[in-house]
């Protein structure tokens, strides 16, 4: 596994993918080495970890160490590769000279970010067309991203989404280290990256007669103009707690169970780990609209697209609590139902037998690639809303949520016996989606 941080996760939802996916296929008897950045011991969740040297600037960093990473993965020749990033695109040839396999987790869109502009951003549309040529399958967390490559592209992709942690008994009392109370606070927790649209979250908070503070987790380690301004805007207010990077999962873990409100803002990702933790936890979600997020959340929570909408469904929640009991158990069953990481795993796992045994995707050539790249510019198949799954109105006027009865929970998808060892039970899964 190569073009991410590594293991043990700590950073982001690519790390979090390798270290869920990696210790799970090792549980299934496969070999795992990941290549990571930072210090840490030799093995990890019986994960190989091989810690190699990257340029510190946000520009070179990912690329500067997936190289030296590939360079020692051709010296060891694994049956398959599981690259991370479109952007480390430009090294697929090196390791199809040595005929190994290759995947290429695509991420979401991320030339639209907004820390990219100019040059950057042409890189990362021009590495798109070379993933779609070069590798054997791409990697898709979600069929909206699926969608845009095959529109864009004509390639199909392997759509593998992140697993939802099930938080069954989160220690919610520790958010009285923040003078925070349980349900009396709504959260947000990301990069202060303008495709995040936190700002947006804070005019909407800020404009609403809301009683309880708003809590924002993130920061940026590369601070720009955009997190300057956010900081300020977030400052006019004393209702607003900004807390930073919080890397003490346990807490993390307790501030979204002990929420009122999750507030998700991410809008260029696909399958987004933070938006799963929080409904794993039973969080009542507020998401910007975009077919990312209605995928994932599907009508198990409240959408906004302005300051005004989010705004009504704050001030809705604290006046009916009701809202959240309901609507966090519907997240929760969601995330038990669709995002498993035993099934994700299996997913992985015969994906890569699939390319070990030399059976890849058809791919488009390189020249059709990047004509379709130099062509294309609508982005109409991923924005596009969608089927909309509850009627903000209704929700807003608290109509349809009070009738609705209160769901039973979800047993885990993987239900089996208690007696079954971990490493068996995934075998068995294996054996009965092959």
């Amino acid at each position: 596994m190569l073009g991410t941080r590594g293991v043990p996760a700590n950073y982001g939802g690519f790390e979090t993918a390798v270290e869920e996916v990696g210790r799970r296929l090792v549980e299934l008897g496969h070999d795992v080495t990941v290549y990571c950045r930072g210090k840490g011991p030799d093995e990890f969740l019986g994960m190989r970890r091989v810690e190699l040297p990257a340029l510190r600037r946000r520009s070179l960093e990912t690329l500067s160490h997936t190289t030296v990473s590939v360079a020692h993965a051709l010296r060891h020749r694994p049956d398959v590769a599981l690259l991370f990033n479109a952007a480390n695109a430009p090294l697929l040839p090196l390791l199809r000279l040595r005929r190994i396999p290759v995947a290429v987790h695509v991420d979401g869109l991320e030339w639209r970010r907004g820390k990219w502009a100019g040059a950057g951003r042409r890189y990362y549309m021009m590495a798109e067309a070379l993933a779609v040529a070069w590798a054997d399958d791409l990697i898709a967390d979600c069929t909206a991203i699926a969608d845009y490559y095959r529109w864009k592209f004509h390639a199909d992709s392997t759509v593998l989404t992140y697993g939802a942690p099930l938080l069954e008994s989160a220690a919610t009392a520790r958010v009285a280290e923040l003078g925070l109370r349980a349900r009396e606070f709504h959260l947000v927790v990301a990069r202060m990256e303008p495709e995040n649209n936190i700002d947006l979250i804070a005019r909407g908070y800020l404009a609403s007669g809301s009683r309880h503070p708003l809590v924002v987790v993130g920061g940026n380690p590369y601070p720009t103009r955009y997190t300057r301004d956010l900081t300020q805007l977030l400052a006019t207010d004393p209702r607003v707690i900004s807390l930073g990077a919080v890397y003490d999962q346990e807490l993390l873990n307790a501030l979204y169970a002990a929420s009122l409100t999750y507030l998700h803002g991410h809008s260029v990702g696909g399958t987004n780990p933070s938006l799963l933790r929080a409904m794993g936890a039973g969080a009542t979600v507020i998401a910007t609209g975009n077919r990312f997020n209605r995928e994932v959340l599907g009508d198990a929570g409240f959408y906004f697209t302005e300051p005004d909408e989010l705004a009504r469904h704050l001030e809705a929640t604290e006046r009916n609590p009701i809202i959240g009991d309901r609507y966090g158990l519907l997240a929760r069953n969601r995330a038990a139902a669709k995002f498993d990481w035993d099934e994700v795993a299996i997913g992985y796992e015969k994906l890569c037998l699939r390319l070990a045994g030399r059976d890849p995707h058809w791919r488009p050539t390189l020249t059709s690639s990047l004509r379709r790249f130099t062509e294309s510019g609508d982005l109409a198949p991923v924005t596009a809303p969608g089927p909309v799954p509850v009627s903000v109105p209704a929700a807003v006027q608290l109509q349809l949520p009070l009738q609705l009865p209160l769901p039973r929970p979800l047993s885990a998808p993987l239900s089996l016996p208690g007696s079954v060892p971990r490493r068996q039970a995934l075998r068995l899964a294996s054996r009965r989606h092959a």
